[in-house]
């Protein structure tokens, strides 16, 4: 959508367009990535995972927001990325919790139980 700033009182409110959605997509996953590479607890790994889904559901949402006839193709689509998330989110927390009831551990790095 374009147009002119909308403007309330003395301050002027600038449309949101797609690039700011992008931009924060982008934001969002370089922060989830980063999260991902850099931790070593098992849980703040899905904690990263989880921001670069969210930052897949944002770009989706947009896409849908802003295609030359809106509807809500985007939002299915991030219905489906929250569904997958969950269960990614679920079978990831169960696996953790079999290995630190197996080893007491929930550093990525120790975890080596299918080296042996």
């Amino acid at each position: 959508m374009t147009g002119a700033p909308l403007t309330l009182g003395p301050l002027a409110v600038a449309p949101i367009s797609l690039t700011h959605y992008l931009l924060l997509a982008v934001l969002l996953f370089c922060v989830g990535l980063y999260g991902a590479i850099s931790r070593k607890n098992a849980i703040g790994i899905l904690m990263a995972l989880e921001l670069v889904f969210n930052a897949v559901n944002i770009t989706l949402v947009a896409a849908g927001r802003f295609r030359p006839a809106p509807d809500a193709v985007g939002q299915l689509f991030a219905l489906f990325v929250i569904a997958a998330a969950a269960a990614e989110s679920v079978l990831g927390l169960a696996i953790i919790l079999a290995i630190y009831r197996r080893r007491v551990v929930v550093n990525a790095d120790e975890m080596d139980l299918m080296k042996h």
